[in-house]
């Protein structure tokens, strides 16, 4: 009795058939069916209102759906016009993989460096810089801010101070001028992006056992970035993990801050991302069919990414 227990409940230590990992699955939903009871109200309304939509739109993208009438389908001609005939979508592409670019493995890398520098200081410091780096993502009137230092006129902070540095004589148009609002908006973007993905690396940071650079230490590791390599990156596989996922949504959805900042539409398209243009046709022009085709196509270039990543951080989730 005592080895069939041991074989239920340490599945690990042996390989199970499809059957035997039903069971152990539905015994463990037994075991544990207070926490799925906790669960419920937040998975309902999850299911509800993000996985139902999500999977309703991979059909809708195939109608023309006006959201007045019953959708008619009308196969790929979505998928055509969007690549074949709509000149904003195909300047759309390219703005997103310029976001992406700029604020998905830079951010990534500024976070990691951020939360490992953070982790070396004082316990109440690390509190006060955690809750500064992570304050942007939960500030509600941020746009507001950076309007003030990037307007257009000669009160705007940006251009009083170069006016006082003489390197400008006059204001400069950072948000209407199409030379300048493009890198205006990644800035703002790359400082917004390090929100869950620079909290996920503290956490990693936090959850490391000590004892495991002691024992670094005996084997030889003599420096700190020695110890980065074979110790520290190693542990936060699981963190390092949900943080570059988290990454990819953020790059590859930027939307609101191109909209607050620069207006919508940009000038000349400018900051006009994908996502700009499944808001452009959902929630403006009511072409549902439409717009859930730029969301297929988003989705699955999220996709290949996420997989991507999932193959490269994927030695360290062991």
């Amino acid at each position: 009795m005592a080895e069939i227990k041991k074989e239920i409940l340490l599945p690990s230590e042996r390989k199970m058939s499809r059957k035997e990992r039903r069971d152990y699955t539905l015994h463990e939903m037994k075991r544990n069916y207070m926490c799925y009871i906790m669960l419920a109200p937040f998975m309902i309304l999850f299911i509800i209102f993000t996985v139902i939509p999500v999977v309703m739109s991979l059909p809708m993208g195939f109608t023309d759906f006006d959201m007045a009438s019953f959708p008619k389908w009308v196969g790929f001609q979505n998928f055509y016009t969007m690549f074949l005939e709509d000149d904003v979508f195909i300047g759309s592409i390219r703005t997103t993989l310029i976001f992406a670019l700029f604020t998905g493995p830079l951010s990534y890398a500024m976070s990691f460096l951020l939360a490992w520098l953070i982790n070396e200081l004082h316990p109440t410091l690390k509190t006060l810089f955690t809750l500064i780096f992570y304050a942007p993502s939960m500030a509600g009137n941020i746009y507001f801010v950076w309007q003030l230092i990037f307007s257009g006129d000669q009160y705007g902070y940006l251009n009083a101070f170069l006016m006082e540095l003489g390197i400008t004589s006059s204001a400069i148009q950072w948000l209407t001028d199409g030379n300048y609002v493009l890198a205006c908006v990644i800035v703002v973007q790359l400082w917004v992006s390090m929100g869950a993905g620079f909290l996920a690396m503290r956490a990693g940071f936090q959850g490391i056992d000590k004892s495991m650079y002691e024992a670094g230490a005996i084997e030889g590791i003599k420096n700190r970035f020695q110890e980065l390599i074979y110790i520290t990156i190693p542990a936060m596989g699981p963190s390092l993990m949900f943080a570059a996922v988290m990454q990819i949504v953020s790059a590859f959805t930027v939307d609101l801050v191109g909209r607050m900042l620069a207006g919508f539409p940009s000038t000349d398209y400018k900051v006009h991302t994908i996502m700009t243009h499944a808001y452009d046709y959902g929630w403006v022009r009511y072409e549902m069919g439409y717009s859930s085709a730029v969301c297929f196509v988003l989705f699955v270039v999220m996709l290949v990414c996420n997989k991507l990543v999932s193959n490269l951080l994927g030695k360290y989730m062991d």
